[in-house]
C-alpha cells in the first residue's frame, strides 16, 4: 500500500465522523441482526430436534414457532433500518463535503494559476463525491460486520463443537487475505478509471462551452471523435475494474463453499457413526444448529466482498478530488451571501512598489510602480488592449497575486476581511457572466434581497430598460446561459446594472462602454458619474473620450504607470 493510499484511507476515516447517528445505526443494525440470527437458528434447530427426536407435538411448539416469526420480522426491520441509515449517513457526508469543497473553491482567487478547469472541478464536486456513497452506506457497515460477526459466531460455536469451530477459524481468514491480494490490483485499476472519468468529464464540459468556436473552425467532428475515443478508453478501464471485482467475489465463494461443504460432510459422517471425534454424541438439534450457522459465518464476508470494490472506488475518488481541488478541507466554511455593507465613504487607493506579472509569469506588466488615488476621485487607467489594465484592476480587487503594497483606506489589502472587502469594493469585468434566468434575476445577483423597484431603478440607470421594455415580458424575459440572445452591449449593460445595486466606496470598471455607440456611451457615463459622486471610481479603458470624463488619467507604458494629461472633450482611441 502506497503512502497516497494510506492518506486517502485516513481521509475517508475522517469523513466518517460526519455520518453522525445515522452511521452508528447503519453499523449497529447488522450486528444486532447477527445476534438475532443466532437466536433464530438455535430456536429453529430446537423446534426440529424436539419434533423429530423428542416427538413433541406441534401444538406445544407454538410459542417457539411464533418466536421464530417474530425474530424474522425483527431482522427484516433491522435490515431496512440499516439500509435507510446507511443512505442517510452517506448523503449527510456527501452534502457536507460538497459544501466544504465549494466553499474552498469560492475562497480561492478565480485567477489562480493552479485553478482546476471548470469541467474537472465540477466532476470532482459532483461525480467523484458521489463515488463515496457506497463506501459509507454499504462498505463501512459491511466491514464492521465482517470484522465482528464471524469472530462472534466462532466464539459461540467453538465450545459446542471444537472441530467445526476450528474449520471456521482456518477458512474464514483466508477470504480477507485473498480479497486483499485482489484488492491491490483493483485499487490500481480503479485509480486509472477515476482519472479517465475526470478527464472525460472535464474535456466534455470545456468543449461544450466552446462549441460555437469549434463549429466555426470546422473542428466539431474531430473533437467528437476525440470524446468517443476517450469514452471507449473509460469503458475499457471500467471493465478492468469489474473483472477484478468478479475475481475477488469468486475467491470468496470458493472458500465459503469449501467451508460449508466441510461442515456438512463432518456432521453427516458423525451421524452415521463413520467419524467420531467428539467426547459426547452429537444431537440432531446441535447438528442442525451447526448446519444453519455454517453459511452465516461466511455471509458477512460475502457481503464485504460484494462491496469491496466500493472502497477502492472511494479511495480513487478522494485521490482525484485532491488532485483537482487540493487537500480536502477539515471543516465546512459557512456558505452565505456576504452581508451588504452600507457605504462608509469613498475608499482611497495607494499603490507602492507594485510589481505585477501575467498569470504565467512570462511577462512583467508593472515594475516597482507607485500610484495614489484620493477618496472620491474619478480615475481613468489608459492603455491599449493587452497592456495589463484588467490585471491591475483585479489586483486592486484581490483577485490577482502581486508583489509590493496595495492599501485601501490606508489598510493593507491582504488584511481586509473578505465580507468587508466585497461590501466596500465592487467590480465589473470586461467579460461579465450572464446566467440562465430572467434579466431581473441577473441584475439582482448583486443583491438578492433587492426589491422589484430597486431592480427596476438599476435597470433604468444602466439603460437596460430601454431594450427590455420592448420585449413582451420586459425584465422577466428569460436569458440563455452566457447571455444567449443578447448583443455584447446589452449583456454589458445588464452587468452594469448590478453595480447600481451595490453601495460600494470603490468602483472598478473594465471597459464598461466598449460595445456601445458614442451617444449611448455618453449617456451611460453621465449616469455613472452621477452615481459615483462621493465614491472612488476607476475605469480601465482605451478610449480617450471616456478618459476625458474622469478627473485624472494614468497610462500603463513600459512596465510603469505614467500620468497622462487629457484635453477637454477629447475623442478617439489610444493607439
Amino acid at each position: 500500500m502506497t503512502m497516497t493510499d494510506r492518506q486517502n484511507g485516513k481521509t475517508l476515516s475522517g469523513l466518517s465522523r460526519h455520518g453522525g447517528l445515522w452511521l452508528i445505526l447503519a453499523i449497529a443494525a447488522p450486528l444486532l441482526g447477527g445476534g438475532l440470527l443466532v437466536w433464530q437458528a438455535w430456536t429453529l434447530a430446537g423446534v426440529i430436534g424436539q419434533t423429530i427426536e423428542g416427538g413433541t407435538p406441534m401444538a406445544a411448539l407454538g410459542p417457539s414457532i411464533s418466536l421464530i416469526l417474530i425474530i424474522l420480522l425483527l431482522r427484516a426491520a433491522l435490515g431496512a433500518l440499516g439500509d435507510r441509515a446507511g443512505t442517510a449517513a452517506a448523503e449527510a457526508i456527501k452534502s457536507r463535503l460538497r459544501h466544504a469543497l465549494f466553499a474552498q473553491l469560492l475562497a480561492r482567487s478565480p485567477r489562480e494559476a493552479e485553478q482546476a478547469q471548470s469541467g474537472a472541478a465540477s466532476s470532482a464536486i459532483i461525480d467523484q463525491v458521489e463515488a463515496l456513497d457506497a463506501f459509507f452506506s454499504r462498505y463501512l457497515p459491511a466491514m464492521v460486520g465482517a470484522t465482528i460477526l464471524p469472530l462472534a459466531f466462532g466464539a459461540i460455536i467453538l465450545p459446542l463443537d471444537w472441530l467445526t469451530g476450528l474449520l471456521f477459524l482456518i477458512t474464514a481468514p483466508l477470504i480477507p487475505l485473498f480479497m486483499a491480494l485482489a484488492g491491490w490490483g483493483a485499487q490500481i485499476a480503479t485509480n486509472k478509471q477515476a482519472r479517465a472519468l475526470s478527464l472525460l468529464n472535464g474535456r466534455f464540459a470545456d468543449r461544450l462551452r466552446g462549441l460555437v468556436t469549434l463549429k466555426l473552425f470546422g473542428r466539431a467532428e474531430a473533437e467528437t471523435a476525440g470524446i468517443v475515443a476517450a469514452s471507449d478508453e473509460l469503458r475499457k478501464r471500467t471493465l478492468r475494474v469489474l473483472r477484478i471485482a468478479f475475481l475477488s467475489s469468486a475467491v470468496l465463494e470458493f472458500f465459503a463453499a469449501l467451508g460449508v461443504a466441510g461442515v456438512a460432510l463432518y456432521i453427516g459422517l458423525t451421524f452415521i457413526d463413520y467419524l467420531q471425534l467428539r467426547s459426547s454424541p452429537m444431537t440432531l438439534e446441535l447438528g442442525l444448529f451447526l448446519l444453519l450457522m455454517a453459511p452465516e459465518i461466511y455471509n458477512p464476508l460475502r457481503l464485504l466482498a460484494a462491496h469491496y470494490h466500493d472502497r477502492a472506488s472511494a479511495k480513487a475518488a478522494i485521490g482525484e478530488i485532491t488532485a483537482q481541488l487540493g487537500a480536502l478541507p477539515t471543516e465546512a466554511a459557512p456558505l452565505a451571501d456576504a452581508p451588504v455593507i452600507r457605504n462608509k465613504g469613498a475608499v482611497g487607493v495607494t499603490i507602492s512598489r507594485l510589481t505585477l506579472r501575467t498569470p504565467d509569469s512570462a511577462r512583467v506588466i508593472l515594475s516597482n510602480s507607485d500610484l495614489s488615488i484620493a477618496p472620491g476621485e474619478h480615475f481613468a487607467l489608459l492603455g491599449p488592449s493587452g497592456i495589463g489594465k484588467s490585471t491591475l484592476l483585479e489586483a486592486m480587487a484581490r483577485l490577482r497575486l502581486s508583489e509590493g503594497a496595495i492599501d485601501l483606506d490606508r489598510q493593507p489589502l491582504a488584511h481586509w476581511p473578505e465580507a468587508d472587502l466585497r461590501g466596500r469594493v465592487t467590480m465589473l469585468g470586461q467579460k461579465p457572466r450572464i446566467f440562465a434566468g430572467t434579466m431581473a434575476q441577473n441584475i439582482a445577483l448583486a443583491r438578492p434581497g433587492a426589491s422589484l423597484a430597486e431592480i427596476r431603478r438599476a435597470a433604468e440607470r444602466a439603460h437596460v430598460a430601454s431594450f427590455a421594455d420592448a420585449l413582451p415580458e420586459g425584465l422577466d424575459t428569460q436569458l440563455g446561459e452566457g447571455g444567449l440572445g443578447l448583443s455584447g452591449g446589452q449583456a454589458q449593460r445588464i452587468a452594469l446594472a448590478r453595480i447600481y445595486l451595490r453601495d460600494a466606496g470603490l468602483i472598478l470598471l473594465d471597459e464598461p462602454t466598449a460595445h456601445l455607440d458614442a451617444a449611448l456611451e455618453q449617456d451611460v457615463l453621465d449616469e455613472l458619474k452621477l452615481y459615483a459622486r462621493g465614491r472612488t471610481l476607476i475605469i480601465a479603458t482605451h478610449s480617450l473620450a471616456v478618459a476625458a470624463r474622469m478627473d485624472k488619467a494614468w497610462r500603463i507604458a513600459g512596465e510603469s504607470l505614467l500620468p497622462t494629461p487629457l484635453p477637454a472633450h477629447s475623442r478617439g482611441h489610444v493607439a
